[in-house]
């Protein structure tokens, strides 16, 4: 029998911490990773390049999913992946103090990253399987939620923790070493957890492959990119956060970085509350906002707006490289305002993605490779933000980003989308 049984256990006592351990290790290795090696000294053009490069695995996870539906349950793949993650975390625990650090803990978070998209496919299938329909639809936000708590658990809380122990032992690699060596130990327990709480549901195993199977598995990606609008779609993809995908790689060194450096000299603890948290805050704010007013007016009707949300609050950045505001309380609104508007406006991104994915036999496959040109988007242009950033200075970065805005619109409105797509509600509701 297909999804739970009587005896599984109230998804309440797993979804929240199933999710909440899908977002941490990509927290870990694409936020975490750039505060720590900035409050090591690494340059803004290293920092950018190499972490751009974690990316990767969530670009092409659609190749090697597949292995996940043949090889063993997804319940024993979720567990496993998580020890994987507790390894990865406490070997960056232990390369920090070494001399050749850098690349030590680079190779780590590589392999951490490589876990934690694995680790997502398990999750997001295991999800299908352990519920009934009904549930699939009302645990939804559930789902998003813990995933948004991950996100302040590590860009906010564990960069405070690390500002506050880089105060009480005075060295910044240690109190590093002390945050990932935590992270080992919870991930530690929570693969203890679920390998015991866990449902075992009856459609969980290993699926053995048909004769066809690899013939479906291409034809899949042979139907999305035969599609006649296929270079409007990838145009979208791949430029709609052109400019975000530069910004988001250089805030945090921005804020960190010293005032005579044309940063905003903030410490690592005030970065953990004002980006970390309340900038999170922010955008989930945003995102909810959005996909409740696309559930009114539509994908069509909301896409320039939500553009115009995306991509003008950048500007707000142009204003804090000039002036250089010494308030917290400035700079967290410039950050709040910044973060709901990306939220807002990201949210049509998303819509658009299921949009794509919405016609034929391969919906999810369709989608996770929509994904896959997502993640793209954001590792290309965040990988040469850094040395665009230390050639121009930080004002003269963000207006560029400003300018990286143009490519965008180009590639927005060469769409051409169903008025009806993701309205709930009647044209007049609007």
């Amino acid at each position: 029998m297909d999804g739970p049984t009587e005896k599984s256990p109230s998804p309440w006592r797993w979804i929240p911490t199933l999710y909440f351990a899908q977002g941490l290790p990509f927290v870990a290795a694409m936020m975490l990773s750039v505060v720590m090696y900035k409050n090591l000294g690494i340059s803004n053009t290293a920092i950018a390049f190499w972490t751009g490069w974690l990316y990767l695995p969530w670009v092409i996870k659609p190749l090697w999913s597949p292995l996940v539906e043949l090889l063993g349950t997804k319940r024993r793949w979720i567990w496993g992946l998580q020890l994987a993650v507790g390894a990865g975390f406490a070997a960056v625990a232990l390369a920090l103090p070494a001399p050749v650090f850098f690349q030590a803990t680079l190779v780590m978070f590589w392999l951490l990253a490589f876990a934690s998209a694995t680790h997502d496919i398990a999750a997001d299938g295991f999800y299908l399987l352990a519920l009934r329909s009904d549930q699939q639809a009302a645990f939804v936000g559930v789902r998003s939620t813990f995933y948004r708590v991950a996100m302040i658990a590590g860009q906010g809380g564990l960069v405070w923790l690390a500002g506050w122990l880089q105060g009480v032992t005075g060295d910044v690699a240690t109190a590093w070493s002390l945050v990932f060596g935590a992270l080992a130990a919870g991930f530690l327990l929570v693969a203890l957890y679920h390998a015991w709480l866990l449902p075992r549901p009856a459609a969980d195993h290993a699926v053995r492959a048909a004769p066809t199977a690899g013939a479906d598995w291409w034809a899949a990606f042979a139907t999305f990119f035969r599609r006649k609008d296929l270079g409007i779609i990838l145009g979208f993809l791949l430029l709609y956060r052109l400019a975000e995908a530069q910004l988001v790689k250089l805030v945090t060194p921005f804020l960190l970085d010293p005032r005579d450096a044309g940063g905003l000299g903030l410490t690592t603890q005030q970065v953990g509350i004002v980006y970390g948290t309340v900038g999170v805050l922010a955008l989930t704010i945003g995102g909810l906002a959005g996909g409740w007013v696309i559930s009114r007016c539509g994908l069509r009707r909301m896409l320039w707006p939500m553009l115009a949300a995306i991509q003008a609050p950048n500007v707000v950045f142009v204003f804090l490289a000039l002036g250089q505001p010494v308030s917290p309380w400035l700079i967290g609104g410039a950050v709040v305002i910044e973060q709901v508007g990306y939220g807002f406006g990201f949210t049509a991104y998303m819509v658009y993605m299921m949009y794509v994915a919405q016609d034929g036999a391969h919906k999810t496959a369709h989608y996770a490779i929509c994904t896959g040109f997502m993640a793209l988007g954001m590792m290309l242009p965040g990988m040469a933000a850094g040395w665009i950033q230390e050639k121009l200075g930080y004002v003269n970065f963000f207006v560029w980003v400003c300018l990286a805005t143009l490519p965008s619109i180009a590639a927005t409105a060469r769409l051409n989308i169903d008025p009806a797509f993701g309205r709930k509600k009647s044209p007049d509701s609007c």
